[in-house]
């Protein structure tokens, strides 16, 4: 049984989300996990004793100080972007959240190439607000909504707590998190809660991807669903009746 203090578990959050079932609910997150999460423990000591959050170095705990940065030219801005992401996926019981997974730094790397310039799509005028429905509206690329966004996190967490967003408490960081997801936090030529939505898309495609795009670190995202990623061939196992437990496989991982 998951322990009361650790707030929403693995298991909440993949059905509040929809995500057992392969789909998104249109509510979002917000309410299902962060607001609903607060009674989180404050911080969760790693095996150097630091806690996750900003630490004396600069550098968020518990990231491979052997990866660099493609995109964010500060840690600043990262770590803001870390927090961020592991309020929207956090760690529990059942396995890592979104900082133990590197999706922070699948959104660096995503967000430093065609997925950040919106290389694939048509981005010409004219730029009228469209309903939700219709998709991506802004005139702005990805890389611009979210530098914009997260600046805009750590400038509403100096305004209302004088402090940075990644210094924060989570309830706070939850409360920040929910106005943008509301569309309560004026932005230019994008509103809150379009950033919010991409954010959230980007953090669960982090949390899930292969391997070779810097996330889902050590495919521990497959193992909590028991996916087993990319295999060659199911010819030992596709004739069997009885459940087949498969060790996930990255393409990395595959040979030729």
């Amino acid at each position: 049984m998951v322990n009361e203090k650790k707030g929403v578990s693995r298991r909440d959050f993949m059905k509040t989300t929809g995500i057992a079932t392969g789909t998104l609910i249109g509510g979002g997150i917000i309410g299902g996990l962060v607001g609903y999460n607060v009674n989180r423990d404050k911080g969760t000591t790693n095996t150097t004793g630091n806690q996750k959050g900003n630490n004396s170095s600069g550098q968020t705990a518990d990231h491979p100080v052997n990866v660099g940065l493609k995109f964010f030219s500060t840690m600043t801005a990262f770590n803001v972007l870390s927090q961020a992401t592991e309020r929207i996926f956090p760690e529990d019981d059942i396995g890592p959240g979104a900082i133990g997974l590197g999706v922070p730094y699948f959104i660096d790397n995503q967000l430093a190439g065609a997925y950040g310039m919106n290389a694939k799509e048509y981005m010409q005028g004219p730029f009228a607000d469209g309903a939700t429905t219709q998709g991506y509206q802004s005139r702005l690329t990805r890389a611009e909504i979210f530098t914009q966004g997260i600046a805009k996190l750590d400038e509403e967490a100096r305004t209302r707590y004088q402090m940075g967003f990644a210094e924060l408490e989570p309830e706070q960081m939850d409360e920040i998190l929910t106005a943008f997801q509301k569309g309560e936090v004026e932005m230019l030529a994008v509103t809150s809660d379009f950033f919010f939505k991409l954010l959230r898309q980007a953090t669960l495609e982090g949390a899930y991807a292969d391997p070779i795009y810097s996330g889902n670190q050590n495919m521990e995202g497959w193992k909590m669903k028991g996916f087993p990623g990319h295999q060659m061939s199911y010819i030992a196992q596709i004739e069997n009746e009885e459940f087949q437990k498969i060790e996930p496989q990255s393409i990395s991982s595959m040979t030729h």
